[in-house]
């Protein structure tokens, strides 16, 4: 059998890859191959495809599917700006969509959080391809049953920290809800790029887009690090923190926020913390334009994965002046 294309559901091995046509075959994260088979594996890819809790546009539903087509490209080459392929080094498999029943709402969030819990049970890591940001709840009960409390990196236009009712399916307020449960340390964590107001921090460093835009990514960088530095840090990343101009297809945009170029270096930034999880949300198809939210939500993902690669030794073979 010729080891070229459609290795999503050809190819057995979890590290390496085969070539394929960007523009054709059986679409995966990465063009991973899918498999619930975790054995051996350091992270896997779970698509939760929910969008009940937005308060605006809908859409995220199709967040995952639409991440997965725009990430072939990034499947072809090595990656920038590091020169290696992540995948010598890193076994990473799609482990599909987590089944989800929307006509029974009060069983969705147990469900994203059983399957999460399982996932990560046996030390393999998480990335989540949402899906509206109210699915970053369970992800962090579930982070925070294995690992303690978390301290989270919230990279976002909104807060997400409004009042809480403690049963609410509401994307604007499970950071308050795990802050006050103490899933969160809002002790450790910061909340990057926000431009919305809420009258209460809730304990968390907010470092406001025109914050960033005054005294640089890097500035912003600095401060998450240090408040994070030794705590298990788990990544949420709202696509909605990159401004419309680079981020349309989301259901609450809101001008003024971050460059993508500035979205990609948090996440280059972060190799010196204990990464333990990973999501990526509110992509919302129905309003992109020439796929560049998803692209960005892909580039975002595949270099949380890149991060993880160098943890576990990928030597970077940069090229130029990175």
């Amino acid at each position: 059998m010729s080891s070229t294309g459609d290795q999503a559901f050809l190819k057995q091995e979890t590290k390496g890859r085969w070539q394929e046509l960007t523009y054709a075959g059986a679409l995966s994260f990465l063009r991973r191959n899918y498999s619930r088979d975790l054995t051996g594996v350091d992270v896997a890819v779970m698509g939760v495809p929910f969008d009940n809790a937005v308060t605006y546009r809908p859409g995220c539903r199709l967040g995952p599917r639409a991440v997965r087509a725009a990430s072939v490209q990034l499947a072809e080459l090595k990656a920038f700006p590091w020169g290696f392929d992540p995948f010598d080094t890193l076994s990473v498999v799609d482990f599909g969509d987590v089944m989800l029943d929307p006509h029974h709402p009060e069983t969705v969030l147990p469900a994203i959080q059983k399957q999460a819990a399982e996932i990560i049970a046996d030390g393999t890591k998480l990335l989540t391809i949402g899906g509206d940001h109210s699915i970053s709840y369970p992800l962090l009960k579930a982070h925070a049953e294995k690992h303690g409390p978390i301290a989270l990196i919230q990279v976002d236009a909104h807060c997400d920290t409004w009042e809480d009712d403690g049963t609410r399916q509401d994307h604007g307020t499970m950071f308050a809800r795990a802050a006050a449960e103490g899933v969160v340390d809002v002790s450790k964590s910061t909340q990057l790029g926000l431009r919305t107001y809420n009258d209460s921090d809730h304990g968390f460093e907010i470092v406001t887009s025109p914050w960033i835009h005054r005294n640089g990514i890097h500035a912003a960088i600095d401060i998450a690090k240090e408040r994070a530095a030794g705590a298990p840090v788990y990544l949420s990343f709202d696509i909605d923190g990159l401004d419309p101009a680079f981020a349309p297809g989301t259901g609450t945009p809101v001008p003024g926020g971050l460059a993508s170029w500035q979205g990609l270096e948090i996440v280059r930034s972060l190799g010196d913390l204990d990464l333990i999880g990973m999501d990526i949300v509110e992509v919302s198809p129905p309003y992109d334009h020439a796929e560049i939210t998803a692209l960005a939500a892909a580039h975002v993902a595949h270099d949380w994965l890149c991060v993880l690669a160098a943890q576990l030794g990928a030597k970077p073979n940069p090229i130029g002046r990175v």
